[in-house]
């Protein structure tokens, strides 16, 4: 893998780290519902919680397996196939939520899979 797709690849599992960060152990913070357009008392919400903890363990396993797939088993596969499954999360995303979610979670993600046609 080129060294662009090294760096592109990381910045992708930072940001998932980052999600992970925000859902999973800043779930009630302010700029967590400014991120994900919410109010403070829906995510105090014990349900809606519950759900985004879930959902940042799975983000941030998303961002392992980005760096697993870079820079230990440097499978070209691994990576290919958690930057398809990033994109096609954040259409889907895009569909049924936000429009910009297809920029702001799969922007890179995107940059990425086009940095390893190179």
């Amino acid at each position: 893998m080129s060294g662009l797709t090294l760096v592109l690849g990381t910045l992708v599992a930072l940001e998932f780290f980052y999600i992970l960060y925000l859902e999973t152990f800043a779930t009630r913070s302010k700029t967590t519902a400014r991120v994900f357009n919410m109010t403070e008392q829906e995510l105090a919400r014990e349900s809606v919680s519950v759900l985004f903890k879930n959902q940042g363990v799975y983000n941030g396993l998303i961002g392992v397996g980005l760096l697993y797939g870079l820079f230990v088993s440097q499978s070209i596969e691994i990576v290919t196939m958690l930057l398809i499954y990033i994109v096609l999360v954040a259409l889907y995303g895009s569909m049924t939520s936000n429009k910009k979610i297809i920029l702001t979670q799969g922007g890179l993600a995107i940059l990425t899979l086009l940095s390893m046609l190179w």
